[in-house]
């Protein structure tokens, strides 16, 4: 009986291509972000084609091909260090804070922005407003009359309260809405209405450029 060759083993070539195909299967919704971030692990971890082909088996369009490889007769060259570190420390950095932000994505009442823009209204009563970002930027416009107060975690993020969060001068008293904003790679600003008619804050990079 003749033993079957062993597989041949993959590298970060082949490694990328598959997380490539699950990076676009996330951002069409064919997988959520838990399962973006379990799956771009193994794929990462893997050591053969086969690994990696039951990786996307489930997805439109089937196993990626093979990326093609350089000539037996050329020289092979070898990826530093840390360039391989980096390939692999971004993903699990991204595939972290997506689990982390995906959970209070759901749990997001009132709003919540993933690659792209979102404005929520706050209307007079509201004692708590809840959003969430990831890859986006939130705006949440409280009423006249109200002080705002932020609460939450962002990852790679900021939360910008102006006029919005301060207190009236004399030691006046006003309803207070408590923003709970929680996210990653993004931003969120609580604004008044005259703010937000001006477009929102300034980004914190404009201020600094013009230092």
């Amino acid at each position: 009986m003749t033993a079957e060759p062993p597989e041949m083993r993959i590298g970060d070539r082949e490694r990328k291509a598959t997380d490539d195909r699950l990076r676009t299967a996330l951002d069409d919704g064919v997988l959520t972000l838990v399962e973006y971030d379990e799956r771009t692990r193994q794929a990462w971890a893997a050591r053969t084609q086969r690994e990696l082909d039951v990786l996307v088996a489930d997805i439109p369009g089937g196993a990626p091909a093979p990326a093609p490889r350089a000539a037996e007769t050329a020289p092979a060259q070898r990826t530093p260090w840390h360039e391989r570190l980096g390939k692999a420390v971004v993903p699990l950095v991204i595939g972290v804070a997506a689990v982390f932000v995906g959970g209070h994505l759901v749990t997001a009442d009132d709003g919540a922005s993933v690659f792209g823009n979102r404005t929520v209204q706050a209307t007079p009563g509201d004692g708590e407003v809840q959003v969430g970002t990831l890859f986006g930027r939130t705006e949440v416009v409280v009423p006249p009359g109200t002080v705002a107060r932020t609460t939450g975690t962002m990852i790679f993020g900021s939360t910008s309260c102006e006029q919005a969060c301060r207190l009236p001068p004399g030691g006046a008293t006003l309803p207070e809405v408590v923003v709970d904003a929680n996210g990653a790679f993004g931003n969120v600003q609580v604004v008044t209405p005259a703010e937000a008619a001006q477009g929102g804050l300034p980004d914190r990079d404009d201020d600094d450029d013009d230092d």
